[in-house]
């Protein structure tokens, strides 16, 4: 049958293009890349949000339509049944103002995993597989937009990789490392330049077969 792909992420899910903040097309953002190397055989849906984080309200930009865990749920009953989730968020958490340890944000998204394992939102009422993405770590923020409001995110962005596969091992489900295959923009330290995107995109797509077609 046609297997139903959910990527739920933020900002470079959703294609943010760095200075521009234009939005990448289709064949460029990594879903879409994606979904053009699985092929026929998938349905990928593309859910990437600007700003969303793992499970917390943003007191500064968009409230409670940024948590991740809010929005997920009703999300996998709206595009069920799903073969597949995979969740590559974090990056969000890492601002200043949600003062949280690496740790605590790798926690945090083992509770989106836990909601997509109870959901039934899978084939038959099973849970979806899934594959938990941790984000690449950002690059230097000096001189950059984001600098003042991701500080301190440099160090702990590159801690999160352990922490996230720590995760998924105990839960016992999929780890990708984005970090292993893409670096963000040297320009402005948060998002992926264009190449980083089809990189991304062709990268993960083979880690979904391998995880779907064995």
């Amino acid at each position: 049958h046609m297997k139903t792909i959910l990527l739920f992420g933020d900002s470079n899910t959703w294609g943010f293009t760095p200075i521009t903040a234009e939005r990448y097309d289709a064949h460029t953002r990594w879903g879409g890349v994606c979904r053009d190397v699985l092929g026929s055989g998938y349905h990928v849906i593309e859910e990437g949000l600007g700003g969303r984080t793992t499970t917390f309200d943003d007191p500064v930009e968009g409230g409670e339509t940024r948590n991740g865990l809010k929005y997920l749920i009703p999300c996998l009953d709206s595009h069920r049944p799903l073969d597949l989730v995979a969740i590559m968020l974090g990056t969000n958490n890492l601002k200043q103002r949600f003062a949280l340890s690496a740790s605590d944000i790798a926690l945090s998204a083992g509770r989106l995993v836990d909601a997509v394992l109870m959901s039934g939102a899978g084939p038959n009422g099973h849970a979806p597989h899934m594959l938990l993405i941790c984000p690449p770590p950002v690059a230097p923020l000096a001189g950059t937009p984001f600098e003042l409001m991701f500080e301190g995110a440099e160090a702990k962005s590159r801690q999160l990789s352990a922490h996230y596969q720590q995760i998924a091992a105990l839960k016992g489900i999929n780890f990708f490392d984005a970090g292993s295959v893409v670096t963000s923009s040297r320009l402005e330290a948060i998002h992926l330049d264009a190449d980083q995107q089809i990189t991304l995109g062709g990268s993960v797509a083979l880690v979904i077969r391998k995880i779907l077609e064995g």
